[in-house]
């Protein structure tokens, strides 16, 4: 069942937690995320608290504080499947950083101009302006987009001593935030979001978070999170799934996402610069991105539309056309990403192409 808001595009102050939801198979050990001051752990055939305590702990000493805090009866035959507990304070960790994978248009870190290959640290503060993109790297392979108009403090940046884990804290003051942790699926240590109205904690999920004043939204793509609120309520959200809480807390319902646009394939000799698609049923508006990767991780520029038409210009080589359906809740859907074949462009001096509004480039052809 669907939800009638207002959509969600600006801070919001509504606070709320998403935990980490651990999807692991019980047969399979996996360092399954966080859950408040705790790390999480799947336990696997031979696994045993000495060993868990010598490899994630400062000791194998710690073995014992591990079995009074899970209440293992046996710390040599540690059930098959049990997630255990292993509390952050107990683990080693090392300095981390994030490198910057991608900069369009205009985005800072603490004031200063961000650029492909600089490092980001703990402690530094991104900011992207109404035309800035910023996609982040982790040492586990996370991708960390940042769009435009939005404002995020690296609250944490560490390693795991002891294994290729990280543990990262971003906290989002405003605007929006998209992750892809753990794409490897080899686990995560910990990874959360912060805004003044959410924490959300995952573990190889692919999942979106936004604030406004008026409430907040979660739209899960891959995995699972635990979604509590302010207002004492909560929700398991899973593959496919968003949700909206209002300003006070209250949980306004879970959705499925809007499926994908069905976007027909650009004409390579069509420069019209414009592309209409079949509508979707309970999209209220459309988020229209340009990107320079099919993964949508370099992205150049984005709208929204009330209309099922995308506008776009053409690089000087290929690049992707975006499309998210957004429901009346303002939750997003899943995107249709398509190819847009290269085309000739004015480029300046040194060889970049000239940028003119939001369809990008200047098209020869058309002059």
């Amino acid at each position: 069942m669907r939800h009638s808001i207002l959509p969600f595009f600006s801070r919001c102050l509504l606070p709320i937690a998403i935990a980490v939801a651990c999807l692991a198979s019980p047969a399979s050990a996996q360092p399954a995320g966080a859950q408040g001051d705790d790390f999480l752990y799947r336990v696997a055939r031979n696994d045993t608290l000495i060993s868990l305590a010598e490899k994630y702990t400062t000791g194998a000493q710690n073995w014992q504080a591990l079995q009074t805090l899970n209440n293992v009866a046996d710390p040599r035959q540690l059930p098959i499947g049990l997630l255990l507990r292993i509390p952050f304070h107990m683990i080693p960790l090392l300095p981390g950083d994030a490198t910057v994978a991608h900069v369009s248009g205009e985005a800072w870190l603490d004031q200063r101009p961000l650029k492909p290959g600089d490092s980001v640290a703990e402690g530094g503060s991104i900011r992207t302006g109404g035309n800035g993109f910023v996609t982040l790297n982790l040492r586990d392979g996370s991708a960390i987009t940042i769009p435009s108009n939005a404002s995020v403090a690296i609250q944490r940046l560490r390693v795991f001593k002891n294994a290729p884990l990280t543990d990262t804290i971003l906290s989002v003051d405003n605007g929006s935030l998209e992750s892809n942790v753990a794409p490897e699926k080899k686990g995560v240590g910990r990874f959360e979001v912060r805004t003044p109205v959410s924490i959300t904690g995952v573990r190889g999920t692919r999942l979106r978070v936004h604030a406004s004043t008026d409430g907040a939204r979660s739209e899960v793509l891959e995995g699972a999170v635990q979604l509590d609120t302010e207002g004492k309520d909560s929700a398991r959200l899973t593959n496919n799934q968003g949700a909206a809480i209002d300003s006070s807390g209250r949980l306004l319902g879970v959705s499925t996402l809007l499926p994908a646009p069905r976007l027909p394939a650009i004409d390579p000799a069509d420069h019209s610069g414009s592309l209409s698609f079949p509508a979707v049923s309970g999209a209220s508006s459309y988020l229209v991105r340009i990107a320079a990767d099919p993964a949508g991780q370099q992205p150049l520029s984005s709208q929204i539309t009330r209309t099922p038409v995308a506008t776009y210009g053409r690089s000087a080589s290929e690049s992707y056309l975006m499309v998210r359906a957004i429901d009346e809740a303002g939750i997003g859907g899943h995107d249709a990403i398509i190819s847009i074949p290269a085309g000739r462009v004015l480029v300046s001096s040194d060889g970049t192409p000239v940028r003119s509004g939001y369809a990008g480039t200047i098209q020869l052809t058309n002059y």
